[in-house]
Formats: C-alpha cells, sequence, structure tokens
C-alpha cells in the first residue's frame, strides 16, 4: 500500500511598494516641536493611519536621543516605521529599522520622497485604502467626487479630480492638482520633490494645502479667497494664492 505524504506549504514573500511621509526635524528639536505641535493642533488628524519614514540624517543622535525623539513623535500618535540615515549603535532591539534607498523622481515631483518599502502601511480600519495607480500613467483622471475618509494617491504625475474634494478625503500627487469642483480636504501636491506644483480648485475651502513640503491650514488662508477659484503655487519657500475668477 503506497504512502501519500502531504507537502508542506511553502512560505511564500510579496514584496509591494507604498507611499511614505519622510519626517525630517531639524535642530534644535525644541524649537521644531514647537512648529509641529502647532501643526497638529491645526491639522490633528494628519498623521493618523499614516507610514511615517524619521530621517535624521542632519541630527547626529545617539542611541538614548533617538528613542527619546520616536517617543515624543509616538505620544503625538506619529509611527514611525523606519529610520533613515542613523547610526547602526543608535538602532537595535525595539526601535524601528534603518530604511534607505528611497527615490526621488527628477522631474516634477509637500511632504515627503516615495520610500519603497515590504512594510503594509496601517490604514484606519473605518477608512477604505489609498487608490495606487499604476506607475506607467504620467497623469491620473478621477471622474467623480472624492469623499471623506478617501485617499487618492498617484506619486508619478498629476491628479484631476472632476467633481468635489469632501472634507476629510485626501489627494496625494508627485505633480500638480487640479479639483474641478469644492475642495473641502487636503491636497498634498509635488510629493516627490516638485517646488514647481500647483494646486487648482473651482471653490476653495481646503483643510489644508500643501506643495513640496510647506503647507497651510484653514485657519491660515486668506479668508477673501474662501469660496472662490483658486490657483496655488510655491515662490522663495512661500505658498502664493490666486483667485481665478
Amino acid at each position: 500500500m503506497a504512502t501519500v505524504t502531504k507537502t508542506r506549504n511553502s512560505i511564500r514573500f510579496r514584496g509591494r511598494s507604498f507611499l511614505a511621509l519622510v519626517l525630517a526635524p531639524e535642530l534644535p528639536l525644541q524649537d521644531w516641536f514647537v512648529e509641529f505641535d502647532d501643526l497638529l493642533r491645526r491639522s490633528p488628524s494628519f498623521f493618523i493611519g499614516r507610514a511615517v519614514v524619521l530621517d535624521v540624517t542632519s541630527l547626529n543622535l545617539d542611541k538614548a536621543a533617538l528613542a527619546d525623539l520616536i517617543a515624543k513623535l509616538f505620544d503625538r500618535k506619529v509611527r514611525v516605521m523606519g529610520v533613515e540615515g542613523a547610526k547602526a549603535s543608535s538602532l537595535g532591539l525595539g526601535m524601528p529599522p534603518a530604511m534607505s534607498g528611497g527615490r526621488v523622481v527628477d522631474v516634477p515631483d509637500p511632504v515627503d520622497e516615495e520610500a519603497s518599502t515590504s512594510e503594509e502601511d496601517e490604514k484606519p480600519k473605518s477608512a477604505p485604502p489609498p487608490q495606487l495607480v499604476p506607475a506607467t500613467s504620467p497623469s491620473l483622471v478621477v471622474d467623480h467626487a472624492v469623499r471623506s475618509g478617501q485617499s487618492i494617491v498617484f506619486p508619478e504625475g498629476d491628479v484631476t479630480v472632476i467633481g468635489s474634494v469632501a472634507s476629510g478625503a485626501e489627494i496625494v500627487a508627485g505633480g500638480s492638482v487640479h479639483v474641478y469642483g469644492p475642495l473641502r480636504g487636503r491636497v498634498l501636491a509635488g510629493t516627490t520633490g516638485n517646488p514647481s506644483a500647483r494646486i487648482f480648485c473651482h471653490k476653495l475651502e481646503a483643510e489644508l494645502l500643501s506643495i513640496d513640503g510647506l503647507y497651510q491650514t484653514a485657519d491660515e488662508m486668506q479668508p477673501g479667497l474662501l469660496g472662490r477659484p483658486v490657483q496655488v503655487w510655491l515662490k522663495d519657500d512661500t505658498l502664493m494664492f490666486a483667485a481665478l475668477d
């Protein structure tokens, strides 16, 4: 009688690429945290559910100082998934892993560079996952309204939304963003290092706007521009606003 031996399934590995925010604190850290806390006060949900890579290249921190920095960010609900630019002696058990090799796009590309990683980005279970589109497309057209809780992520180029962007929704683009409707959510343009990116909308009511890492929240925007067609661009590290009507 033949004996049948069941073969155990092999362990399977898959690679995935996710867009991560790269957070680069500056010295003195005490002053940097004052500005960071101001951002969180004005946009408290900005980092919730996001993959964050901590770039400490310019800080030269020892292990205790790096652990303290990560702990302070954790207290602010910022979850660091990896550390870039840290000394090997500063990392180890209980610390996020070292990361490197994030790809910066040389052509028109606020907040970060695209970080390629095999770790999954934790998203709030109540929110739909980001819609990642193929890297072969130079632009993305969304022909419907973007609802609250949705996130459209397109690091390779421009995003055009034919409709509204609701409060609590988000558009993240490597290039420019065009919204043919009311913009009530958040828009991050030029996210892969593109200071020439622009934001256009038919009705400005945004929670937060950012180009190449520089941002403004709703309470900083000129009241006279609210509710009007507007374009936003970057000049001398300052976000510039102009009405289009």
